[in-house]
């Protein structure tokens, strides 16, 4: 594509239909599932004495300003004795997505929905996970909610689990909220039509905060991985964006890591068997010591998540600038994350870089397929019905999960990569400040900082660069298909 013409938003969305189809992904809906689809006209309004009516509540959603497919809800309650009721309320899709429709089967194929800049892929057809199955403000839902009384120390006396009845009243966005929390902006207009939800969420935020705490002094590690997302004008790239760590994003994720856990130990106290989120004890536990030693930071022989995250807090506060790539070389070594199932009396895994034993995923079943698988677990055993799905059920579809989602992340870096190209490509022969990420075998890479971007580096044949080395880089060329960006070394290494 010459610079005359520069690539088209509809270029990336059908870029992304590809690599979707390439990595063994379905772009589009079936007959089947549109069939389906059309039987569906309403929310479900299943009641009944099991489902509890907890549409009073303060709920409030949480998520990213342009989130559609509302997943969960927080409330929380002061307790006279002092502690804390966090309240998460997670969207019962099977009450209108049962297993093994069609609906059902496209989801079990993708297992997630894929996000990109130019198209979004969900899961679920948009009729539900937008509409009738999302918590959606001022809508009734039917929903699983999960109450969990915390100390003033953080630690938790006390869950339930239920179905009811809630009502979203405020729906938030990260940003917005986060800014408020810490004293840089306004209550957001939703919440302040809210009595006493200011309050909570100040009381939410107290309790996350307490809980992400002790999450890490026993281990929990915390990274600050790159998240580039691009923002358009029209059908051109106009920006990409790093997503930051903010309060709000914060309070969302202690909360969730807390339901999965009292999820997970629900199920099995029940003697059930449930689809585990886990990343194991890295078995390249040497390799990490040795990046550690090349800081001048000892790690101790067998792998300890505590003393690793010491050696992350040192190196954010030490190297601010380099440490997305630390952190992303770590996240590499530690070997990805995998579902597998936990039957009654088996041995338990846990996750080592959120410094939990017990973590299942059923916060997200608009958008995950384990979430629904759980949530249909869930169901059952609140029901003391039989469970729905098999041990060798659940144990295919832990492996099919794990591809799946690999996949879908490859497809969502891959594009990633284009829309950078894409944000570039009119800007062959600019100069940029940047830090190189990799060498190996005769390739180097590099970050440039403005905008957020990745590339080859070429250097020539008397010149020699390492890991970390600052250096100045001139555009050379771009390939948006392919998601290239080839950089030239310019300047002396810093």
């Amino acid at each position: 594509m010459s610079p005359l013409h520069p690539h088209q938003r509809q270029e990336l969305a059908e870029l992304a239909g590809i690599a979707m189809r390439e990595r063994g992904l379905q772009p589009e809906f079936g007959r089947a599932t549109l069939d389906q689809l059309k039987t569906i006209d309403a929310p479900s309004d299943e009641q009944g004495p099991g489902i509890a009516d907890m549409t009073a509540l303060r709920w409030c959603s949480i998520d990213n300003d342009d989130s559609r497919d509302l997943d969960q809800l927080t409330a929380s309650q002061v307790l006279p004795s002092g502690d804390v009721r966090i309240l998460v309320s997670v969207a019962d899709v099977d009450a209108l997505v049962k297993a093994h429709t069609p609906i059902d089967q496209h989801a079990e194929a993708n297992t997630t929905s894929v996000y990109t800049s130019a198209r979004i892929f969900p899961m679920l057809p948009e009729q539900l996970s937008t509409d009738f199955t999302s918590l959606n403000p001022h809508r009734v839902r039917v929903a699983l909610v999960v109450e969990m009384d915390f100390a003033p120390d953080g630690a938790l006396r006390r869950s339930h689990i239920t179905r009811a009845r809630v009502r979203n009243q405020a729906q938030l966005a990260y940003d917005s909220v986060a800014a408020w929390l810490d004293g840089d902006g306004p209550l957001p207009d939703a919440a302040a039509q809210v009595h006493g939800l200011a309050d909570d969420l100040r009381t939410q935020d107290s309790v996350a905060q307490q809980l992400r705490a002790r999450r890490r002094e026993q281990g929990s590690l915390e990274f600050q991985t790159l998240q580039p997302r691009a923002e358009f004008d029209g059908d051109r790239v106009v920006a990409i964006r790093q997503q930051v760590q903010n309060r709000a994003r914060q309070l969302i994720e202690e909360f969730m890591v807390a339901t999965n856990g009292v999820v997970a130990r629900f199920l099995a106290e029940r003697h059930r068997a449930s689809l585990r989120r886990v990343v194991r004890s890295p078995e390249r536990w040497a390799r990490i010591a040795e990046v550690a030693a090349e800081r001048g930071w000892e790690l101790p022989a067998e792998a300890d998540s505590a003393a690793l995250e010491q050696f992350l807090v040192a190196e954010r506060r030490r190297d601010p600038e380099r440490f997305p790539d630390l952190s992303l070389t770590i996240v590499k070594l530690l070997g990805r994350g995998e579902y597998v199932v936990e039957v009654p009396g088996g041995p338990r895994i846990g996750h080592f870089g959120l410094a939990v034993r017990d973590y299942s995923h059923s916060t997200a079943p608009n958008r995950r397929f384990p979430d629904l698988i759980t949530g249909r677990l869930l169901k059952a055993a609140l029901a003391d019905a039989r469970p729905p799905y098999s041990h060798a059920e659940l144990e295919r579809l832990a492996v099919h999960c794990t591809r799946q989602e690999d996949a879908a992340n490859k497809v969502e870096r891959q594009l990633r990569k284009s829309e950078a190209a894409m944000l570039l490509e009119q800007r062959i022969g600019d100069l940029f400040d940047g830090v190189v990420t990799g060498v190996s075998k005769g390739n180097n890479w590099v970050r440039v900082f403005s905008p957020p971007a990745e590339g080859k580096l070429i250097v020539g044949r008397d010149r020699a660069v390492k890991v970390g080395d600052k250096v100045r880089v001139k555009l050379l060329s771009t390939n948006v298909e392919r998601g290239f960006i080839d950089f030239g070394l310019m300047a002396d290494v810093r």
